[in-house]
């Protein structure tokens, strides 16, 4: 077991897009010679893809709040207009979906960083909560279970248990 492997899978799992729906297939790829034992490439991995998560909730929502109140020159005031735009939209969205759906807010979010297809993520799930103005720990709870959803299908994916359906 090469550690340096282990490292280079935990920073590919930070990486936005990529996340551990790349790292996972790459630590199991024979690209590095023997692939990496699968539970602790699991573990490695969601560590990896869960530390930015505080981060990207945290200071997203206040660098929309930060660009809809710095003070600009005249002509660049349509920079706050769009911040504050974006901001009204996401706390009314919020509202609404909270409104509507109640707990099940939180499994659509788990079930949305699962579901490894583009545009989807634990980067992506994180700057939807925090615009949508969800609660932190409960939005944070959803992501890792997606997360761990994630990881599992790609475990599989990678494994060849799916290759009979392609």
């Amino acid at each position: 077991m090469n550690i340096v492997k282990f490292i280079y899978v935990f920073f590919i799992s930070m990486v936005p897009v990529i996340e551990l729906r790349g790292a996972i297939p790459i630590g199991l790829s024979p690209m590095w010679g023997d692939p990496l034992p699968v539970v602790p490439l699991y573990i490695v991995c969601i560590l990896g893809n869960m530390i930015p998560m505080p981060f990207i909730y945290l200071f997203a929502r206040r660098i929309l709040i930060w660009g809809s109140e710095v003070k600009l020159p005249k002509w660049l005031k349509w920079i706050n207009s769009i911040f504050k735009f974006m901001l009204n939209k996401g706390e009314k969205a919020g509202r609404d979906i909270t409104k509507k759906t109640g707990r099940s807010v939180f499994v659509a979010l788990a079930l949305f960083v699962g579901i490894p297809l583009p545009g989807t993520g634990g980067w992506t799930g994180a700057l939807a909560a925090s615009i949508l103005g969800l609660d932190f720990k409960k939005s944070i709870i959803s992501i890792l279970i997606g997360i761990f959803l994630a990881g599992v299908i790609m475990g599989l994916v990678s494994s060849g248990i799916f290759s009979f359906v392609f």
